[in-house]
């Protein structure tokens, strides 16, 4: 290896090392004054660099708004795609999946918010919310999940049901847990992920006991 590309292997780490700084401080930013008052310099004000620097990494506040989405999404997917690894068995990895995506949340309340913040506030150039937008393509977990109900569907494990409206279901009420405050505070993250698993495994299971 050259010089040359050892001094650029090392120029693209620290780009990408200040890049994923500012993604953090826009979680940060995000979670403690809300997606409207999240300017580039307030994000500056808590990487601890200048506005410039910002800009030199991303365009605009919307480049950066993207990135930091696809960043959230990115690691949320990768955690609970890794744990289902776990699972031998398509009811084990029913409750992995289930306890999985609530774990994460639950452990990163930060980027709960600053997903929702983003998804709710931030608009495209044509001033659509990003919540309005229809999406062609499934994101990794919802086609793991997904994956794991038809495989169980085949193994004889699940009974017969259509698969995207049980994933739809099950992505649905752990989504209602997350967004809800009131019930967060009244029930704990251990108990609704028990309740859930409880009602979904009864919901799927083919020997119904």
């Amino acid at each position: 290896m050259t010089d040359d590309n050892i001094a650029g292997e090392k120029q693209s780490f620290i780009a990408e090392a200040r890049r994923a700084q500012i993604v953090d401080a826009a979680i940060a930013t995000l979670d403690e004054i809300g997606y409207v008052n999240a300017s580039l310099a307030e994000i500056a004000k808590r990487a601890g660099i200048s506005t410039a620097l910002i800009s030199y990494h991303f365009s605009n506040k919307n480049d950066l708004m993207n990135h930091t989405l696809r960043t959230l999404l990115s690691e949320a997917n990768a955690y609970v795609t890794e744990r289902l690894k776990e699972g031998k068995t398509a009811r084990e990895k029913l409750r992995i999946f289930i306890e999985s995506r609530l774990a994460y949340q639950g452990t990163h309340s930060q980027h709960n918010v600053a997903l929702i913040e983003i998804v709710f506030n931030a608009r495209t150039p044509d001033n659509v919310p990003y919540y309005k937008l229809s999406d062609d393509e499934e994101d990794p977990v919802t086609c793991a999940l997904e994956q794991l109900l038809s495989e169980g569907q085949a193994s004889g494990e699940f009974r017969e049901f259509d698969v995207h409206a049980m994933a739809s279901a099950i992505q649905g009420a752990i989504g209602e847990y997350l967004a809800n405050q009131y019930l967060m505070a009244i029930v704990s993250l251990e108990t609704y992920c028990a309740e859930l698993f409880e009602i979904f495994d009864r919901a799927t299971r083919a020997d119904q006991r």
